[in-house]
């Protein structure tokens, strides 16, 4: 009876001190939104309306000055899956085909917080990490918070798709496309404003999902005890920006909440990076990682004291560029690797899901552009773009080649080789990757698609990637694309329309679902 008696007391003490320590413990809630620039209502963007993640920020804190290290998401989320640059793994290829381990003894953020007693969930489908493990079922332990032991810490993330393309009309609030503001980098038609105005309503609808899950928070009691994050995965989805060095793909929304902690209210302009957020949230649950991160804890002096952020842009799907950026308040560096290369090169993605690069193709080619507009469709990039962000937060005025900015020059080169070589032991491009002599000199069909559909068995893309022929298409194929979107871009609130297959592989996969149906 005594021994008994011991074992119930001494299980008991144990019972009570876990749950103490538990307690003590926050929880992590980590909600990503994909594809999606600070086009926020909380961040003064015109037309749109998202209340829920507005009471977010009104509640914690909203970073103004934000930027993920990649601007596409399988290497952002490698690097936000480790906090470490996508580089430094060798996660830097969009869609890499040969994953590998991690290297240098580093684990995946959530195998930590499983190994100091959190459970881990991923409340969504999607890891598209660039190394293994990579598996859902390998990486985190359950699909929802709900599957812990009672008052066990959670680390969950979550992803809303809904603002990657395509896009769904908001019936509830649409959007005037008067009311919306275009950069100046994009031409200010009908067509663009709706095509802009429609992002706007996705994400409206995005911010009731949020809404929701957040709701969830406090109906359940858990609210007060966890951290919650909101970010962009990348930049948003448009031509110059996801893909692209630019803010447009780089700075992203970024909110943290943390009750009784972080005081409300606030607004930080701190050079901040997404994966500040893992060494973040490993310092609040008081988790040591096996090798100090590249991202630094947002508390830290680190941070407050860091004055230059850096990005890297690789392969992405077939199309092979090669980018590297270094950023300050004041200023923007941006090196190309494969200066040769037009930034418009063919990507099949790009031209299968965005309807202003088909029509600002025929506005170029009609030479309808302004020369702002139209420097993106120029057919190679100068070795190095230079932007004072002061003067010109689009990033549309290169100053690179201005005596005056010099030693600005100067320096962020410096800096920038510094971090290439002495933080993500950088490998630059290959000859292989480079492939200048893989594929004829010009594109023998009328379109770029065409030609890479028809030879996919002769050519290893995988290796060498699409061929950089530019432009992708005649003028009257885009003329002809841009007939195909309007329907689309321009329908109703209500009006179901179906998304048009742009490409060879979209079609062969429509026509798959109706030969089924």
């Amino acid at each position: 009876m005594k021994r008994f008696l011991a074992m119930f007391l001494t299980m008991t003490f144990v019972l009570l001190f876990t749950a103490e320590v538990f307690a003590e413990r926050p929880n992590i809630l980590w909600i990503a939104i994909e594809d999606w620039s600070p086009d926020l209502s909380c961040y003064g963007t015109k037309g749109i309306h998202t209340p829920h993640v507005d009471k977010l920020a009104a509640e914690g804190i909203r970073y103004t000055a934000a930027f993920t290290t990649s601007p596409v998401c399988s290497t952002s989320r490698s690097a936000m899956m480790t906090g470490f640059h996508q580089n430094y793994i060798g996660a830097n290829q969009h869609r890499e085909y040969n994953k590998k381990p991690l290297p240098h003894g580093i684990k995946p953020i959530p195998h930590l917080f499983q190994e100091a007693g959190y459970y881990t969930a991923l409340m969504s489908w999607k890891t598209d990490c660039n190394f293994t493990p990579n598996s859902k079922s390998d990486l985190f332990m359950g699909e929802d918070w709900s599957g812990r032991e009672p008052g066990q810490p959670f680390f969950a993330r979550i992803t809303f798709g809904g603002t990657h393309r395509s896009w769904n009309r908001d019936p509830l609030r649409p959007i005037d496309p008067k009311d919306v503001e275009l950069p100046p980098y994009y031409p200010d038609t009908p067509f663009c404003r709706r095509d802009w105005a429609n992002g706007l309503e996705q994400m409206q609808l995005v911010d009731r999902e949020v809404g929701q899950l957040l709701k969830r928070l406090d109906d359940e009691g858990l609210a007060e005890n966890t951290i919650v994050f909101f970010i962009g995965d990348h930049g948003r989805c448009h031509i110059r920006g996801k893909q692209f060095l630019y803010d447009g793909g780089l700075h992203i929304p970024m909110i943290m909440r943390w009750p009784g902690q972080v005081a409300p209210g606030q607004v930080n302009g701190d050079m901040v990076m997404a994966i500040d957020i893992c060494a973040t949230v490993l310092e609040a649950a008081e988790i040591t990682p096996p090798v100090p991160l590249h991202g630094k804890s947002l508390f830290s002096d680190d941070v407050k004291d860091r004055q230059y952020v850096f990005a890297a842009r690789d392969k992405m799907d077939e199309t092979h560029d090669s980018m590297r950026a270094i950023r300050s308040k004041n200023y923007k560096l941006i090196l190309n690797l494969m200066p040769e290369r037009p930034w418009c090169q063919y990507n099949n993605y790009k031209e299968g899901a965005y309807p202003v690069l088909a029509e600002m193709n025929v506005l170029k080619m009609k030479g309808e552009l302004t020369p702002t507009q139209a420097r993106f469709f120029a057919p190679s990039k100068p070795k190095v773009e230079l932007f004072d962000l002061r003067h010109d937060p689009h990033e549309v005025n290169n100053v690179a080649d201005d005596p005056n900015y010099a030693d600005v020059k100067a320096e962020l080169l410096a800096e920038l080789d510094h971090w290439r070589k002495g933080v993500i032991d950088d490998q630059g491009v290959s000859d292989e990757f480079r492939a200048s002599d893989a594929y004829p000199a010009v594109c023998p069909t009328s379109t770029v698609d065409q030609w890479v559909h028809e030879n996919a068995d002769n050519y290893d893309y995988n290796v060498h990637g699409w061929p950089a022929w530019y432009p992708t298409r005649t003028l009257e194929e885009w003329e002809a694309a841009v007939a195909l979107w309007e329907p689309y871009v321009f329908r109703g609130p209500s009006e179901s329309v179906a998304r048009p297959a742009m490409t060879l592989s979209a079609k062969l996969k429509m026509n798959k679902k109706k030969k089924k149906r």
